[in-house]
């Protein structure tokens, strides 16, 4: 019967905007860390709701008879383990949200960058479920992408460039309220596995309001202000490393600082895995002034997706999989990199908005 109860959930899971492709491991990583009870508690949680949207404990009905307490208790405890998103609710009670893809799953098994044998049984459990095929099912197939990149702020110079608010680092962090620190993930399931990875710092993945309320409250990151997430984002910047954030304007709940060594959506695009515009948003092009540019070759070391060449003393650009980051502006000595403008798309307005178009276009067919 617990069986069955494992694949009912790896279905309920699924059915999620952001859902979790069904295979066969997906299983053995659930009963690593669910009980048959505690299963289908999590059966009892909505699926048609946008990432760390709470649903009240009124509202979640397990098919086992079992008391409120005990509900409340195992709720509580599946949140403290990472396996569930708590908020408060207006009434001051604590509702709870399913982990989504790429929105907690599997990010909370690796957020505080321990080395444990849990820690390195589930990275290898992920690294085996994180494939290519379960990338492009999570991220490629709705025509709304949850990820954009911002660009690096060199990229934005001179001032003649004129760009949107919600394309700068600064303005993000300026408008957040609260502010965590954790470990990226990529590179913290490469270590685990034993993984050849780069040479990047591990915490620099940096979350905002809510979802970092509910990381420093669970022990999962640690609170940081906000001159020293801009510091954080300087020297990822100097680091070469490409801030992805939501794929909205408003309300975005994290920034992750990634490299194209070990990280899901660079590193993909970067071995030609999975087209770009598939995987991820892409607002931006690198250009090059050629009366600036003096061949240095700076760029190319640089390019995180490494999709810039030199012929002769010119930087070539392979623009089908350059990902409009900025990341190569940032060591240019003559200042001879700009980004120009993909097309006229600009992201949804904000994150509800982008988790509802996100829904409604994984409704199956009437």
């Amino acid at each position: 019967m617990s069986g069955e109860t494992y694949k009912r959930l790896a279905k309920h899971l699924s059915s999620l905007g952001m859902g979790y492709p069904e295979k066969e491991i997906l299983l053995e990583i659930l009963q690593e860390n669910f009980t048959p009870l505690e299963a289908e508690v999590a059966l009892a949680i909505p699926t048609k709701v946008i990432p760390f949207e709470p649903t009240p404990v009124s509202e979640i009905i397990p098919s086992q008879n079992i008391s409120k307490e005990e509900l409340e208790s195992i709720l509580s405890n599946l949140a403290q383990r990472g396996l569930l998103f708590s908020k408060k609710m207006k009434d001051g009670s604590l509702g709870y949200a399913l982990q989504q893809f790429g929105h907690g799953f599997p990010q909370t098994f690796f957020w505080r960058g321990v080395n444990t044998p849990f820690a390195k049984k589930m990275a290898e459990l992920i690294a085996k479920y994180s494939r290519t095929e379960q990338l492009k099912e999570a991220y490629g197939s709705t025509k709304t992408k949850a990820f954009r990149y911002i660009p690096a702020t060199p990229s934005f110079e001179p001032e003649s460039h004129a760009v949107f608010p919600f394309e700068m680092m600064e303005k993000v962090i300026e408008k957040v309220k609260v502010i965590a620190l954790a470990h990226c993930v990529c590179r913290a399931t490469a270590l685990l596995i034993g993984k050849k990875r780069c040479d990047h710092s591990l915490e620099n993945c940096i979350k905002y309001d809510e979802l970092a309320e509910y990381l420093i409250e669970k022990g999962i990151g640690k609170e940081i202000t906000k001159q020293e997430a801009l510091e954080v984002i300087r020297k990822s910047e100097e680091a070469g490393l490409v801030h992805m954030v939501d794929n909205a304007r408003e309300g975005i709940k994290h920034t992750c600082n990634c490299c194209g060594c070990c990280c899901w959506n660079v590193g993909t695009i970067r071995r030609k895995k999975i087209p770009r515009d598939v995987l991820m948003a892409t607002y931006f092009l690198r250009e090059t002034d050629k009366e600036k540019c003096t061949g240095c070759g700076e760029c190319v070391e640089i390019c995180p997706v490494q999709v810039i060449k030199m012929q002769g003393d010119f930087p070539v650009i392979d623009k089908e999989w350059c990902i409009g980051c900025g990341v190569c502006a940032v060591p240019c000595p003559t200042g001879a990199i700009k980004l120009v403008r993909k097309s006229d798309a600009i992201p949804p307005k904000d994150f509800k908005e982008l988790h509802h178009e996100i829904l409604r276009e994984r409704k199956p067919a009437s």
